[in-house]
């Protein structure tokens, strides 16, 4: 072939010239498993072994879920784990990248404590906990593990605690509570001063000490 000339295309590029590129979708949920293991049952003939695998599901925007399952393999496990975490989906209440206040959860034998943290902190948690506030979108907290490391309970603990959040809008503190006495009183002097006053009534007259003596006589 000469110099400078460029080689006709072949029949097999021009069919792979001719498909169309294949588009990756976006996945619209975060998927992570946070553990699978390995269960037996015991039967007649032996034992059958299957797998359980524990996932959570989050959109990184307040919402959370998650879900266990058992399945013949690790992928049936996890598809279906990610089936049941997508139908119990969570929302979490949160202020500025945080929890807007302390809560602590017990489930079982786990008990998990979360704290609000100021910008910049970071998720000061470990394991399942981190996995969990990370997909729900919180940014900055702090946790404490304070019972049983079972993962699967310490999972269910820590959604406990996010759904147990109350936001600040529906806080019942001392200065609502003053000020709502404060209008019911006034309310109260206002319907008082509404109604019509009684008639008073004639003060009766006790009888002088010398009726009463020529009365005794």
């Amino acid at each position: 072939m000469a110099v400078g000339q460029t080689q006709a295309p072949t029949h097999n590029q021009e069919r792979r010239n001719r498909r169309p590129e294949i588009q990756q979708e976006e996945k619209q949920y975060d998927e992570r498993t946070l553990h699978i293991d390995r269960v037996a049952r015991v039967v007649k003939g032996g034992r059958r072994f299957r797998f359980r695998a524990l996932v959570v599901v989050g959109d990184r925007k307040n919402r959370v879920g998650i879900g266990i399952a058992k399945g013949a393999d690790v992928t049936a496990a996890v598809t279906k784990a990610t089936e049941v975490a997508k139908k119990n989906f969570i929302t979490v209440n949160l202020y500025k990248g945080t929890l807007p206040h302390e809560v602590e959860t017990k489930v079982s034998g786990a008990r998990i404590l979360l704290k609000p943290a100021s910008q910049g902190t970071g998720l000061i948690a470990g394991g399942v906990v981190r996995t969990i506030l990370e997909v729900a979108g919180v940014k900055n907290a702090l946790s404490k593990s304070l019972g049983s490391s079972n993962k699967a309970n310490t999972a269910y603990a820590t959604i406990a605690a996010l759904q147990s959040v109350v936001p600040a809008k529906n806080w019942v503190t001392a200065k609502a509570v003053t000020g709502k006495r404060v209008a019911e009183s006034k309310e109260a002097s206002k319907a008082a001063a509404k109604r019509p006053a009684a008639p008073k009534k004639a003060a009766k007259s006790e009888p002088s000490t010398d009726a009463q003596a020529k009365g005794e006589k």
